[in-house]
Order: C-alpha cells, then structure tokens, then sequence
C-alpha cells in the first residue's frame, strides 16, 4: 500500500505526543461511543489467538510470495486448501495483469465463502502476497531483497483463516466472503498510486460472480504487531463511516480500547480505495498507523524486520474477537 497523505500542521493526539497530520483539514478526534459497558456479554465463538499466530508462521515458511515466484504458489497452493477445509465454496481468481515495468504477472485472488446463497453479505479481505523489495529498510544493502511480510500482510490472512475455522463449527446467518487480495505490494509510489492493488482493482471490475453485492467490507491490513494501534483512515470515513463507527464501538465494547482509538487520520491507497471506488461496496481499512514514523507505517514496513518477531497474539486476538463479534451480530 502506498504511504499515508500526511498533514503539514502538527496536532496533539488524545494519545500520543504532537505529531505531523494528514492532507486534510485537520485532523480531530471522532466521537466516542456512548456506551462501553464493562458487562458486555459477547456473543461470538471465541478467537483463537494461538490458532491465528501458527497460521502466520505457516504463510512466512513459504518465505517471500511474491508473483511469480515459488513461495508465492506454494502459499497460493495452501490458502486455497485451508479454505476449503471450512467454507462452503472456494473460488480461485486467476488472471494476468501488467507490474508497473512492464512485466506480466500470474496473480491469484482467492474468495472463499459461507452460506453462498444469503442476500445478506459482509466481505472481509486482506492481501496474501508479499513486498519483493525491502526499500524502507534502515540498511540501503537490503532494498532490493524480498522481506517475509508476517504483519504485512500475513497477520490479516491468518485472521481471516481462524475466523473461518470458527465459522465451520458455528455457522454464522449470513453470507460472509472471505478475499485475499494479490499483487497488492509490487507497487512503487514514483509510478503511481494504481501500480498498487493490482489484485483488487481487477476483482473490483471483474467480481467472482457476476452481480455481486456485499453490504460492507472490511480491509485487514498490517492487524498482527505489537502495541499496534487502530485509527480512522481517510477513504474509510469518507466512504463508510458507519462502518468505522460499528467496528470500533464493538472493539470498545469488547475491551479492546488499547488498539482502536478514535481518532481521523490521513487517507491511504489500499485494497479498500478500488473496493469503495470501482466496486461501490463501502469498506473500511484496518491498518497499523504509528506517530513515531515518517510514514506513519509501523517501523518494521518495507523492511526485512518485518518478520515473525513482531507478531503478537494479543493484537490478532483484539482484531479477530472484534470482527467475529461484528458479523454475528449481524444475524440478530
């Protein structure tokens, strides 16, 4: 994805110290929920945080997947098998599409769904390939080495793969669609922000099945480090802040205030800006956004630190339990 738009004025955040803002016209905190009832009595199967963390590790043993490359099948291999193993239909989405050099790319997204046929549909994605290049890393010897990308975006993957372990043993009402995104890390920012998201600009025109509507989407993008912390992206609140406003309040709601902040921040090209743009499916991004970075990415983005080391299981817990949570409700 390409770097958050980042504001010239600098602000105070209700939780951080005084940082640099985003492109827009300032940046001020949304409203609080009304309610954050310590009683709350969760409805959902529970979340497996050791469960989601081995399907992180099992995505970085493949090493980098990025397209056309070995790992990059073999992982595309495997996902499709997990998926199987839970949901009722599993839909691979081949095609080829151009790099930004040129370059013809086998990219592969992978939709797997429960209950099919329910008009009632929630869409949650991630994207499953890798950066082939480290170019954020401290170490200029490292940026053109392909990183391993546990956090980005392996975490939101091993999410998305829990919840679907869940979901077999306790079906949930509606229609959920499950997508992992390819090709969305090839991109490079001095060749335009649409040489990122190649896998979901094209599932955004050419959709699995012809006609298909979802009632909101939800973006899973860097969900697994340590102390991450959640906040209002740009695109999201400009196209689905309503969406914004049930995930967090839910988040909340569960005990999970240490990593959802209500806070607007800067806009950021991802899978959910062609989701929102071209699909016309409102859909918010979850993404790790640092005060402490010039790219307001966490410090391990772009970089071959960006490995198993950061993971912690806390954080898939609070993303995973937040999102069960949200589309069991759903079917109330």
């Amino acid at each position: 994805m390409k770097p958050f738009n980042i504001f010239k004025t600098a602000v105070v955040f209700v939780f951080f110290l005084s940082i640099s803002a985003c492109d827009e016209p300032s940046k001020k905190p949304a409203d609080k929920p009304v309610d954050t009832n310590i009683s709350y009595k969760q409805i959902s199967p529970v979340f497996n945080a050791d469960s989601a963390y081995n399907w992180v590790q099992k995505q970085v043993d493949f090493g980098p997947r990025f397209c056309n490359s070995s790992g990059h099948t073999a992982c595309g291999n495997y996902l499709v098998d997990e998926f199987k193993r839970f949901a009722d239909e599993v839909i691979e989405q081949k095609a080829v599409v151009k790099n930004f050099d040129g370059k013809n790319l086998n990219i592969k997204n992978i939709i797997a769904s429960f209950n099919p046929t329910a008009a009632k549909r929630v869409l949650i994605s991630a994207h499953w390939d890798s950066r082939p290049y480290a170019d954020q890393d401290p170490n200029p010897e490292n940026h053109n080495k392909p990183i391993l990308a546990a956090d980005d975006a392996a975490s939101g993957v091993a999410v998305m793969l829990e919840m679907a372990r869940q979901m077999k043993a306790v079906r949930p009402e509606i229609g959920i669609d499950f997508i992992c995104f390819d090709a969305e890390d090839l991109g490079k920012s001095n060749a335009g922000n649409d040489t990122y998201c190649l896998g979901s600009q094209y599932w955004s025109k050419n959709k699995h099945k012809p006609g298909y509507k979802a009632d909101y989407g939800i973006l899973l993008d860097m969900v697994g480090a340590f102390n991450a912390h959640f906040i209002w992206e740009g695109y999201s609140v400009e196209y689905a802040e309503p969406i914004l406003r049930k995930v967090w309040d839910q988040a909340i709601q569960l005990g999970f205030s240490n990593n959802f902040y209500y806070y607007k921040g800067g806009s950021i090209t991802d899978d959910h800006y062609y989701v929102n743009t071209l699909a016309g499916i409102p859909t918010i991004d979850i993404i790790h956004y640092s005060e402490n970075t010039e790219t307001r990415f966490a410090p391990h983005w772009h970089t071959l630190g960006d490995n198993m080391s950061v993971i912690d299981r806390n954080t898939l817990k609070a993303v995973g339990q937040t999102l069960m949570e949200v589309v069991y409700k759903e079917g109330k």
